[in-house]
């Protein structure tokens, strides 16, 4: 619609042209205004017309704020504007922001009022110079045969007698039409046999980008769309292909993406190796359809080299789609690789990366080579956002306890603490066990005490290992002191933990305390395996060549419905035997 402002001076100059400027030949009648409605279009366009071809015209010399005669000269600067009645004319008839572009036709020349973005016709209506006339009753016809037909046979015969009834006239924009109009539940076999048929009849207007890429984002958007049908598409554009320009980026990134659709992703590679073919250059888009489509069927090895092929040109997608091909990458344990894609997107200034962070740092943490590259992207976290990335900081601290690198792990766990994401205990025990294997005990106590310091209460686990560290050492004591805090707050503690002690005391030759820890272990309701009681029953006969505690320990086996290997049985025997003989040799009775 237009504004007032703009149709208040088409008013004005419509005004001046009629009655104002007399024609240049007095003896030409000067023009009136008629209104000539097209047959074709519902909006009225006014034209100039006049008896005679002669008649005043608006010549090269005239301005937008005033018309003069060939022989008048054009305003300078400091002369006043002369208005288009003749007088002084405001500043404000140029065109301002938001007011619509007004045409006037009155001869050779054009004298436009700009104040828009389109150009409209005195009344304000958007008049297309030379479109075609389209029919749209002959629209409907076509596509009610289209929409009804079961077969590309029947639609060729039925569009063969449309043709030669209504005459119609295949032009590109008809076709566009056309194909505009189907609705999306018509079959893609419907469009295609259309597009073959124009092809026939009026190749001109099915060859060419437009026609060719509405038929394909149709084809991809029908609803009822089939493997066979798609690949059908494929080879008519293969063919149409071979005309150089025919096709475009455009076009062949929506075939792509209609492979992606169907889960035929070496359909959807083979139309990206073909972009050199056809005369067309992969943009950022064309390589996310073609990974996002072998991703489908997990052609990991495929999708990375698309992926080198996007690096080498450096055309990539935005920041969101850039996180999914990482993801891709490290589903198929390619971390490393993802690493390179997510650098570049960096360097670019790609944003929203942000969410890519999260698949690529627990993928390189996966793997041994790439854990300090992981520990590296920490930092492109953004302040807040790994408020909740606890698991991920997590992953990369147990992946630098696994290459044994702990003090870096310690320094990420105590970052952790004081400025987050905060660790749970999980995170604690990776790094407090290894401190423990390391024999760094003073570092695993005082994270037992900084865990139980945030909140957290250390698991049996927790005191487990650390119990392991101190017996490793020698220093049973300390191991025992743990172990009563342990009792203290966890009414029943693993086997494990009694194991720690037993060995431990084992490794001392201090075979009284480690069977009073066994002792205790039955009494706190914690029943010895058979492994334990193995293990024991091995130790005393073999170091302490105590066959009677050992026989001891077979006895409650046996009662507790344990069966004790034949090997560590005749054990007992060989010991027994043993003191035997020697107290014989001696003289001495065995009691």
């Amino acid at each position: 619609m237009w504004s007032s402002k703009a149709r208040a001076r088409a008013l004005i100059l419509l005004r001046s042209l009629r009655s104002r400027h007399p024609p240049i030949n007095p003896q030409v009648p000067s023009k009136t205004l008629t209104l000539i409605p097209p047959s074709s279009s519902p909006k009225p366009r006014f034209f100039f017309s006049s008896p005679s071809s002669q008649w005043p015209s608006v010549g090269k010399d005239s301005e937008i704020y005033g018309i003069s005669d060939s022989n008048s000269p054009l305003p300078e600067d400091g002369d006043e504007k002369v208005g288009i009645f003749g007088g002084i004319e405001e500043e404000n008839i140029l065109p301002e922001d938001g007011d619509e572009k007004v045409e006037i036709f009155g001869g050779d020349e054009k004298v436009e009022i700009f104040g828009g973005d389109d150009k409209a016709d005195i009344f304000g209506g958007i008049e297309e110079e030379n479109a075609p006339e389209i029919d749209p009753e002959q629209v409907e016809s076509v596509v009610s045969i289209l929409h009804g037909s079961s077969s590309a046979d029947s639609i060729g015969l039925s569009l063969d007698k449309l043709l030669l009834q209504q005459h119609l006239s295949l032009s590109e924009e008809f076709v566009a039409r056309v194909i505009e109009a189907l609705p999306d539940d018509a079959g893609a076999d419907c469009l295609i046999g259309f597009f073959k048929w124009v092809l026939k009849n009026e190749e001109s207007s099915a060859k060419n980008p437009r026609t060719v890429g509405l038929l394909v984002r149709s084809v991809r958007n029908s609803m009822q769309l089939t493997k066979m049908e798609a690949y059908a598409l494929w080879d008519l554009v293969k063919e149409l292909g071979k005309e150089k320009g025919l096709l475009n980026t455009e076009i062949l990134n929506e075939l792509i993406a209609m492979f992606w659709k169907l889960e035929k992703g070496k359909a959807g590679l083979e139309v990206f190796s073909m972009f050199d073919e056809f005369g067309c250059h992969a943009d950022g888009n064309t390589y996310y359809y073609t990974i996002e489509a072998l991703g489908k069927r997990s052609l990991f090895d495929d999708g990375w080299g698309v992926c080198k092929k996007m690096l080498d040109s450096g055309n990539l997608p935005d920041g969101s789609r850039i996180g999914r091909i990482v993801k891709f990458l490290c589903r198929g344990k390619k971390a490393k690789e993802a690493h390179l894609v997510y650098s570049m997107a960096k360097e670019k200034n790609i944003s929203q990366l942000t969410p890519s962070l999260d698949p690529l740092v627990r993928g390189l943490s996966a793997c041994d080579e790439t854990v300090p590259l992981a520990l590296e992207l920490l930092e492109d976290y953004p302040k807040g956002a790994n408020k909740y990335a606890n698991r991920i900081f997590g992953s990369v601290v147990k992946g630098l306890c696994r290459i044994k690198n702990v003090q870096e792990a310690k320094e990420l766990l105590l970052r952790m603490a004081s400025s987050g994401p905060p660790p749970g205990s999980a995170v604690f025990n990776f790094v407090i066990t290894s401190l423990s294997k390391e024999g760094e005990m003073e570092d695993a106590v005082a994270l037992v005490k900084l865990m139980e310091s945030k909140g957290l209460r250390p698991d049996v686990y927790t005191y487990t290992v650390v119990m392991s560290g101190f017996a490793k050492g020698g220093l049973l004591d300390e191991a025992y002191k743990i172990y009563t805090e342990a009792k203290k707050r966890h009414g029943k503690l693993s086997p494990a933990t009694y194991h720690v002690l037993i060995r431990g005391y084992c490794k001392m030759e201090d075979y009284k305390k480690a069977l009073e820890c066994m002792d205790v272990m039955k009494q706190d309701g914690v029943q010895p395996n058979t492994d334990e009681y193995d293990k024991m029953i091995q130790t005393l006969c073999l170091k302490a060549l105590d066959w009677r505690n050992a026989e001891k320990l077979l006895e409650e086996m046996k009662e507790s419905g344990l069966y004790l290997k034949g090997t560590t049985r005749s054990l007992i025997a060989a010991v027994k035997e043993l003191e035997e003989e020697a107290a014989q040799e001696e003289g001495v009775i065995p009691a």
